[in-house]
């Protein structure tokens, strides 16, 4: 079993930046790794994946070339650097980690593991 935990939520002001942090611990896990959003009232979307190697990344165009995916396999860790941040951002961020895939997996259905978030609160 794999366990995930999200660090890095907080408060900012529209056009900052923070880093999500997610850490996965119970077994070296070496799968896709990426994050989903769900804002109040609304559905839980696809934000950004990374293959195992970092070889492969997508976004969701709402968040490209504002954030950016990354991972350290070393530290079982997966990052997301978000800048130029929206008051529209604002949402429960989700890690979340699948054996085979993430990015064909863009509706989350079928993702194996996922953590229990962390809140991203974007003002105006």
């Amino acid at each position: 079993q794999v366990q995930l935990v999200e660090s890095g939520g907080g408060l900012v002001q529209a056009g900052g930046s923070l880093r999500l942090s997610c850490t996965a611990s119970g077994r070296t896990f070496g799968g896709a790794m990426g994050w989903f959003r769900q804002a109040p009232g609304k559905e839980r979307e696809f934000v950004a994946s990374i293959s195992w190697s970092g070889g492969l990344t997508s976004y969701a165009d709402s968040v490209k070339d504002r954030f950016t995916i990354s991972r350290d396999n070393v530290k079982n860790t997966v990052y997301l650097q978000m800048n130029s941040l929206k008051p529209e951002d604002t949402a429960v961020y989700y890690c979340a980690a699948d054996p085979f895939t993430i990015a064909r997996k863009k509706n989350g259905n079928g993702i194996d593991y996922w953590g229990k978030g962390t809140l991203v609160t974007v003002s105006s």
